[in-house]
């Protein structure tokens, strides 16, 4: 393994820039980049059919752009340029983020008969006022066509988490500039407003949320993917979700790899669940925290009729719920019992707030095999930053790791740095050096864990103060209250330690093989050579079922 550098990266920032990144609130919004020039631009919708119309809402300072669509998968291919259309600077409501933009349309193109399913990467140009090019990108999902697909995948795209980070106009489900204050993140966002940059498009040297160095002792957390946000003009958010960081890494590697792959969106599970039913094998990939009931319902139907999913992502957290058709995600998170009107019907089930409690009683396990709260943080801040880089393997003999070479104790994609940042695992115990979900884990029947690496809900230490440390403990103290009714020491206790998980298992006719970590991609996206066997030992077991 390569030795790691002892330093944080330095991009140029002041200390108290540096500060400024790492604690506040800094966003993306119309007039920003005045004085140089601006063009904004998003879809009515994030995904669509051949021969649909795709209409762009475009707010610019230049009185024309240029369009250019390229399809993003294993090489790039342009399917559409144009040049001198029409724009205009169009009135953003203050709270856009919530209410959406509200822009006229500015540019419509239809989805062609022979556009291949994908992720479509859209790029606007326009003059700046000093006479330099400005930018903006959006991204389209072009969906399949109905019928039986034998042979081939679907990757299901994380909007839901997309959405809920989205930096774009002041808030998100994380910060904000709601309430009278103007300082609270918001429990609805909306589809109707631009990407945060980098959210499309990213240069290869944006760092990733992992720590990619070796912190040397009594240092301070810090943040080194903000830093490189704020002194690059990117959304605070792009490393945390996107197509940018997680879904296109998969996808090109997929297509590569000589695998035929089509897309769909998150909004599809909820709205046209059929479509699953036409796929052996669906894949999740990246940072996919965000969920609706129908959504769940639409996988689980699939698996109990013999589908087969193909999990490479971490983080599966939070219930959502959509309004106006799919323009609006709602997320009340801790602040539901409190706020979200759905927690005071009768049927507490559809309340906007972890799977796990009492008044939802939906762990993400049902599902997935793994829950989120057993899980969280690993390879940054103060969460095991030293820790395990990858997988410790337990079960080196199952079928997924057939052809790398494994031995019990190794651990798999630490070269490429695919645990982290944030992971799903479980309650487990250990007998003759094997582990086994415990009886209260909620793991399906039959559930083989095949590794499991460290991680924390909350940043401890005997030698940094509370004030040197970036992430406290309210956010373990909001998941106590949550699922325990309060936030004792004792409950405290129960969720600050917890791991990341790889698991497999059958469920009726279906299966389930879960690599419960967003950073997975990292070992595809830098070729790791036993990170992609696992994936393709997955994936051919999954495309041909026995």
């Amino acid at each position: 393994m390569a030795k790691l550098p002892t330093s944080f990266p330095d991009f140029g920032l002041t200390p108290e820039e540096r500060q400024f990144a790492q604690r506040q609130h800094f966003y993306e919004f119309a007039g920003m980049d005045s004085a140089r020039g601006e063009i904004w631009c998003y879809g009515d919708k994030f995904s669509y059919q051949p021969g649909e119309t795709v209409r762009l809402h475009v707010s610019s300072t230049a009185s024309s752009f240029a369009i250019e669509v390229i399809r993003d998968g294993g090489s790039c291919v342009t399917f559409l340029e144009e040049t001198r259309i029409s724009a205009r600077w169009q009135d953003t409501p203050e709270h856009c983020s919530v209410e959406g933009c509200g822009w006229d349309t500015a540019y419509e193109f239809e989805i062609g008969a022979g556009w291949p399913s994908g992720g479509y990467r859209v790029k606007l140009t326009a003059e700046g006022r000093d006479g330099r090019p400005i930018h903006c990108y959006h991204i389209v999902i072009v969906l399949p066509k109905t019928g039986r697909k034998p042979g081939r995948i679907l990757q299901v795209a994380a909007t839901g988490t997309w959405l809920a980070y989205n930096t774009w106009g002041g808030s998100n489900h994380y910060d904000g500039i709601t309430g009278p204050d103007r300082n609270l993140w918001s429990p609805i966002v909306s589809t109707q407003r631009p990407w945060g940059r980098g959210f499309v498009v990213l240069p290869p040297t944006a760092p990733r949320v992992p720590l990619e160095m070796m912190m040397p002792p009594k240092t301070a957390p810090r943040h080194p993917h903000k830093e490189w946000a704020y002194a690059t003009g990117h959304s605070k958010k792009y490393a945390s979700a996107g197509w940018a960081t997680y879904d296109s890494h998969f996808f090109r590697f997929a297509e590569r790899a000589g695998y035929s792959v089509d897309l769909a969106s998150q909004h599809e599970l909820h709205f046209s669940p059929e479509i699953l039913s036409d796929y052996d094998c669906v894949v999740f990939v990246g940072h996919d925290e965000y969920w609706t009931w129908e959504m769940r319902d639409a996988v689980d139907a699939y698996v109990d009729q013999g589908g087969r999913v193909a999990r490479f992502a971490g983080n599966f957290c939070w219930q959502t719920r959509l309004e106006d058709e799919g323009r609006r995600q709602v997320c009340y998170k801790a602040r539901a019992r409190a706020e979200d009107p759905v927690y005071k019907t009768r049927d507490t089930s559809r309340t906007a707030t972890l799977w796990e409690t009492p008044e939802v009683g939906r762990p993400e396990a049902y599902t997935f095999g793994l829950n989120s709260t057993k899980g969280i943080y690993a390879g940054w801040l103060g969460c095991a930053p030293r820790g395990a880089r990858g997988f410790p393997i337990y079960r080196p003999e199952h079928w997924a790791f057939a052809d790398t070479g494994l031995f019990y104790g190794d651990v798999l994609g630490a070269e490429s740095h695919i645990f982290g940042y944030e992971v799903d695992g479980l309650d487990y115990k250990i007998r003759d050096g094997l582990p086994y979900p415990t009886a209260t884990s909620r793991a399906p029947e039959g559930t083989d864990i095949l590794a499991i690496g460290m991680a924390a809900q909350m940043e401890w230490s005997a030698d940094l103060t509370r004030e040197e440390l970036a992430l406290d403990d309210s956010e373990v103290r909001q998941t106590a209250e949550l699922l325990f009714g309060e936030a004792t020491r004792e409950n405290i206790e129960r969720l600050k330690r917890g791991n990341g998980m790889i698991i497999n298992f059958k469920r009726n006719e279906g299966e389930v093989f879960h690599a419960g970590s967003c950073e997975w991609v990292a070992g595809l996206l830098r070729n790791d050579p036993m990170v992609e066997q696992v994936t393709r030992n997955v994936i051919n077991r999954y495309l041909n079922p026995k």
